[in-house]
């Protein structure tokens, strides 16, 4: 249980860290050369694709964090499993640029070694972003 409870509270803290505009915070969650993944096509969408290790998901989460704010975060479902965590959340989600906010899901798929993010898959309405950056 007390795994349980750690991978949790490890994903929380990134969520924390996200949701506040805390770069750093959340690059610290990930290992070294942990990977992000935003799911989609990226000839629909050019925010889509991975990066990995430390570096390159400083400058990532930088800018996704410069251009869309995360607001009342809920969780409506955690699943742990092994080294994996399921999180199924609702933001509300403010694009900077325009100043237009939506109301979203999100499923992310966490893996997690050594108490920390190894792996990070995250599945959003591509489609509500790019008509929200159009």
């Amino acid at each position: 249980m007390a795994q349980r409870e750690d991978m949790l509270a490890l994903v929380r803290s990134a969520y924390a860290a996200r949701d506040g505009g805390d770069t750093e915070g959340l690059v610290t969650a990930f290992h070294p050369d942990g990977l992000f993944t935003l799911k989609g096509d990226k000839n629909a969408l050019e925010l889509t694709g991975s990066m990995q290790g430390h570096p390159t998901l400083r400058g990532g989460f930088s800018q996704l964090i410069k251009d869309f704010g995360f607001e009342g975060r809920e969780i409506l479902a955690e699943l742990v499993d092994g080294d994996r965590v399921a999180i199924h959340s609702r933001v509300n989600v403010k694009y900077h640029p325009s100043g237009k906010t939506f109301s979203t899901e999100i499923l992310d798929l966490f893996r997690i070694q050594d108490g920390k993010i190894v792996e990070l898959v995250e599945f959003a309405d591509t489609a509500q972003v790019k008509a929200m950056i159009a």
